[in-house]
């Protein structure tokens, strides 16, 4: 697909346009979805965003709550094409997820300009979005599939990489018994946890403590409550502890603190929360590398 070069504005402003609104169109029936479910007690509903957060934290926001509304217990997904790759066939009868896939066209340079950089003749370009279906590994049959890598009650490697990430954003690490009863403390540049923690207690109120140090030390603090920003904190350390395979219990019962009747408030925390939990799952993902990366990078989500 070719992506006109002429400068056609009305056009294209229409379509960014469109874009824009199907994609707040599509957050703003999930979030519906789950204050209807919460305003009858139901918080199994967020724990199941919560954990989809956890499982595939590289996809948008947008489809991120796709498929935890379509197929909460989902663990792995991808399309037909990328399952028959992979030795595994669709069962019959089984229906896709529905996400929004981006459709990229390629904006050509003019000859001139081309001919200066052979290797920059072409420029990719967000045309629009299609809807795509994916279906979860459950759906599947074929070729045993490579188990990822898991802890369960222990961070393992993942503790010290944390470690490694908040020293690279110029966060101070301590341990002191004198914060007790509290299990750690945020100051803004400086976090202190209590000595004597499980590994898997220590990892959690690690990134706690981390999150409210990426989301809520900047001009954000004076917009959100106290229980707003504990609930924040809290979750994030809930999504990146399932991801990390902790038995992290349920924050359900004290983020859905956060529900006030207030759909603009909900979506708001529920997208600031998957972006957190992404770059911390990125940091964790990745090997000493990390420790190059710029520090306001991580604290841009704050933004």
């Amino acid at each position: 697909m070719e992506y006109p070069s002429n400068n056609n504005r009305s056009s294209n402003g229409n379509r960014g346009s469109k874009e824009k609104t199907a994609t707040q169109q599509l957050i703003k029936q999930n979030v519906d979805f789950l204050i209807q479910q919460l305003e009858v007690g139901r918080s199994d509903a967020l724990t199941a965003y919560l954990t989809a957060m956890s499982r595939f934290h590289n996809y948008s926001f947008g489809n991120i709550l796709e498929i935890a509304r379509q197929k909460p217990d989902a663990t792995r997904v991808a399309g037909m094409y990328a399952w028959n790759q992979l030795g595994r066939r669709v069962k019959k009868g089984e229906h896709g997820i529905r996400i929004l896939a981006p459709i990229i066209g390629v904006k050509r340079k003019p000859q001139k300009e081309a001919e200066k950089d052979l290797t920059k003749q072409n420029v990719a370009v967000l045309v629009g979005f299609r809807n795509a279906y994916v279906f979860d590994v459950s759906q599947t049959d074929g070729a045993e599939l490579a188990e990822h890598a898991s802890v369960k009650g222990d961070a393992g490697e993942n503790r010290d990489r944390l470690i490694d990430f908040i020293n690279a954003q110029g966060i101070e690490l301590e341990f002191n018994e004198r914060i007790a009863p509290a299990m750690g403390v945020s100051y803004g540049g400086k976090i202190v946890l209590l000595p004597g923690q499980s590994n898997a207690e220590e990892f959690s109120t690690l990134v706690h403590e981390l999150a409210h140090e990426m989301l809520h030390k900047a001009d954000r603090r004076t917009t959100t409550t106290k229980t707003v920003r504990e609930t924040e904190a809290e979750a994030i350390a809930f999504v990146v502890g399932k991801a990390v395979g902790l038995q992290t219990g349920t924050a359900s019962a004290d983020y859905i603190q956060l529900y006030h009747g207030n759909a603009s408030l909900l979506a708001e925390s529920l997208e600031v929360i998957q972006k957190a939990s992404a770059v911390i799952l990125a940091a964790l993902e990745t090997k000493p590398e990390v420790e190059e990366q710029e520090p306001q990078d991580a604290m841009a989500v704050a933004s």
